[in-house]
């Protein structure tokens, strides 16, 4: 007992060292581009991005970020992009969840980076998946110029976005937009193919080219307010619908247009009075290990953060390694699929190692995602995978068709699917527990995750193998110190791109989170889901 005791406290003192770490990253990119950039924004009469949000929502305490580390750590040759120069998130206006897009004008005007793009994509992703109002809070300079060939042209880059509004619209799914400062070029078409649109007399202005180009381009002298601002794009050449004299009046008419609207069918999750963990959620904190190579119980994990702490078990005592489970989060209907890290016995037997996916819990948990699109049950994915078995008796067993019918059930899965990487999320195993690849409807990390095509162990041993089997194919004496420098050489580089900031800096998940927050996360997830009938219920054949 005292042993136990001494390791929940490493424990705990370990995941609030990290997620202290992550509070005080998020603090800096809430600053945006620094205090000065703030108060210029202030001395002009507008309200800053977050102060903006906070003003439209409900209640800034459910606001839900979307990629607040996006582009953490990239672009520095260019002073950094904080949260890629716009905050979004999910959040209640008027009553009704809505997307929220809003430029950041204190990181370089609003300039659009390639991370930017990808940013605003993910955002209109979320609306169109779950059938959300989206509303856009426009004030930026357009693409950053010296980036351009990383956000013009392609599919992914930032002409998709207004192929996305076009097709929002024909889906039916309102979008407002506001616009707060600048609006040029490219850039112009999002709030005008947004349904209707606002425009803040004396610092909004629209245009497809500022007076620079249009002097430049055709020799004409002209100043921004005749070319674009708000009177001119109102009652002259009525591109935009409501001409408003502040920041709060734009915010307070979108929330008189939100209040207003109808509402769509809903999808019929189940959800029933919620209850909270009947064990102590803060403990949380103490069950994942220090060391994250080490075994510990997903299952009292799970329970601090279910309804009542109750699971009904799906098979529970084949394919242990993977556990399938239905239960309550906040009173929504859910199942569960989750990473075990225990060490286990099989019926014959055999040791299996916690958190690889043995052929008997990839054929599990197949069956048990079927069950729930049958059911129409939310599917968790709760990771803290090292990846498949490998070895001799895997291959003979069928490990590659038995993960293989896995990946086919999540891919076809018409049940919207929630991801959290607790812990490890390697290789394949990333694939089958439902990685960003596969269309979660959202994932998130704790700030305990690695995720990467394999540990950074591993990684180094590998390659350190094949150069020194190239060297000795060449007739070269093996180097034991330079061996292993190149491993400790590639480790260190793996554990840099294994960490969840890199992941979240990449969009590979939309936020880090506070692991006391998963309940909310999850919840707030399913309701927004929630918006979006299925229209599919058939998912996939699994060959046997």
């Amino acid at each position: 007992m005292a042993k136990m005791n001494l390791d929940f406290n490493k424990n705990e003192d370990a995941m609030k060292l990290l997620i202290s770490k992550m509070e005080r990253r998020l603090q800096d990119i809430h600053l945006g581009g620094g205090e000065k950039k703030i108060n210029k924004q202030h001395a002009k009469g507008k309200m800053t991005a977050r102060e903006r949000i906070d003003y439209l929502i409900d209640d800034p305490e459910t606001f839900f970020e979307i990629g607040a580390f996006c582009a953490y750590g990239m672009y520095e040759e260019h002073g950094g992009a904080p949260a890629a120069g716009v905050v979004i998130g999910i959040a209640k206006i008027a009553g009704r969840q809505c997307v929220i897009v809003a430029n950041d004008a204190t990181v370089k005007a609003g300039a659009w980076f390639p991370m930017t793009g990808k940013k605003n994509l993910r955002a209109q992703e979320i609306a169109l998946e779950n059938r959300l109002p989206i509303i856009y809070l426009v004030d930026s300079a357009g693409v950053f110029l010296p980036l351009q060939d990383e956000i013009f042209p392609d599919k992914e880059h930032f002409g998709r976005i207004f192929r996305n509004n076009a097709i929002l619209s024909s889906e039916g799914i309102p979008q407002i937009a506001a616009i707060m400062g600048s609006c040029v070029a490219g850039g112009a078409y999002l709030p005008i193919m947004s349904d209707e649109s606002i425009i803040v007399d004396g610092t909004g202005s629209i245009f497809l080219a500022g007076p620079y180009l249009v002097k430049a381009a055709i020799g004409e002298q002209v100043d921004k307010e005749t070319l674009g601002g708000a009177k001119t794009q109102t009652e002259i050449s009525g591109v935009c619908d409501y001409n408003v004299p502040d920041d709060e009046t734009a915010l307070d008419t979108i929330k008189d247009l939100v209040s207003k609207f109808g509402s769509f069918d809903k999808a019929g999750f189940n959800r029933e009075e919620p209850k909270p963990p009947s064990k102590p959620e803060s403990e949380l904190l103490c069950l994942y290990p220090e060391e994250s190579t080490s075994p510990y119980d997903m299952e009292e994990l799970l329970k601090r953060m279910v309804d009542d702490s109750k699971l009904t078990f799906y098979k529970k005592n084949y394919g242990q390694t993977i556990i399938c489970a239905y239960a309550r989060i906040d009173g929504w209907s859910v199942g569960i699929v989750a990473n075990d890290r225990k060490l286990v016995k099989n019926a014959k037997g055999e040791m299996q190692f916690g958190g690889v996916i043995y052929s008997d819990s990839a054929d599990k948990a197949t069956r048990f995602i079927m069950n729930c699109n049958q059911k129409k049950i939310p599917l968790v994915f709760f990771h803290d995978v090292t990846g498949f078995m490998v070895g001799t008796r895997s291959e003979h067993g069928g490990i590659i068709k038995d993960g293989a019918k896995m990946v086919n059930a999540v891919s076809n899965s018409t049940v919207p699917k929630f991801t959290v990487v607790i812990g490890n999320s390697y290789g394949a195993g990333n694939y089958a527990m439902c990685g960003k690849a596969f269309d979660p409807r959202q994932i998130v990390a704790w700030p305990t995750a690695k995720i990467a095509v394999m540990g950074g162990t591993q990684a180094a041993k590998v390659l350190a193998q094949i150069q020194m089997s190239s060297s000795k194919a060449k007739g070269e004496a093996p180097d034991e110190k330079a061996e292993k420098e190149l491993i400790d050489k590639i480790k260190s580089r793996y554990d840099d791109q294994t960490t969840a900031y890199y992941a979240a800096a990449r969009l590979w998940v939309d936020a880090i989170i506070h692991p006391l927050d998963t309940r909310k996360f999850i919840s707030q997830g399913i309701e927004a889901a929630n918006n979006a009938p299925i229209k599919k219920f058939n998912p996939g054949v699994i060959q046997t």
